[in-house]
C-alpha cells in the first residue's frame, strides 16, 4: 500500500510540474519544430539583428509590405505589441519585403512612427523564411525552432493574442 501511495504521489507531482500546453488563439497554427532560417539585417539606424544570436528569448518575426491591405491595417497592432513587450524576452521583428526606405518611411511615419523595422532589400532573407503571403508572422522559440505561424493579419492587441505573447515571453529562459 505505501509503495502504491508513493507511487500515486509522483504521478501527481510529475503531471503538476509537467509543461503545460500552450493554448493558441485562433488561426495560430502549430508546427514541426524545425530549425528557423538564418535572419540577420540592419534596422534604419543600422543596428544589426542576428536571430542566431537570440537563444534563449522567443522571437516574432512578422513580414509585411505596404502594397498588403491586410498588412497596412494589422501595422498598428504590431506597434503596440513591439512597445508593450519592448525590453523583455519577446524579439519583435518586423520586416518588409524588397520595398525602398521612402516607401517604408512615408508609411510607418503616418501609422506607426515609433516602430523598429528591419528592410529586407534585396528579398534574400523572405526567399529562405518562404511565406505563404503578406503578412506572415512566425515563433521562433529559445532554442531557435519555428513552434508557429499566423498567415494573414491578426487582432495582436485583442485579450487572447496578448495572452499567447506573454505565455511565450514567460516561457522564455529567466
Amino acid at each position: 500500500m505505501k509503495h502504491f501511495l508513493f507511487i500515486l504521489l509522483c504521478l501527481l507531482f510529475s503531471s503538476a510540474h509537467a509543461e503545460q500546453p500552450i493554448s493558441l488563439p485562433p488561426k495560430i497554427i502549430q508546427l514541426a519544430g524545425n530549425p528557423a532560417p538564418p535572419l540577420k539585417l540592419s534596422d534604419m539606424d543600422d543596428n544589426l539583428y542576428d536571430i542566431s544570436k537570440a537563444k534563449g528569448r522567443w522571437v516574432f518575426v512578422h513580414f509585411w509590405a505596404t502594397w498588403c491591405g491586410p498588412c497596412r491595417k494589422e501595422i498598428p497592432a504590431v506597434n503596440a505589441v513591439a512597445e508593450k513587450f519592448k525590453g523583455t524576452k519577446l524579439d519583435i521583428i518586423v520586416i518588409n519585403t524588397a520595398e525602398s526606405e521612402d516607401i517604408i518611411f512615408n508609411f510607418l511615419g503616418i501609422v506607426a512612427p515609433d516602430l523598429v523595422y528591419f528592410r529586407d532589400a534585396d528579398g534574400q532573407v523572405t526567399e529562405q523564411w518562404q511565406p505563404r503571403g503578406l503578412p506572415a508572422t512566425y515563433f521562433v522559440d529559445p532554442k531557435g525552432k519555428l513552434q508557429y505561424v499566423a498567415l494573414g493579419g491578426r487582432p495582436w492587441t485583442d485579450p487572447q493574442y496578448l495572452s499567447f505573447l506573454n505565455t511565450l515571453e514567460n516561457k522564455a529562459e529567466k
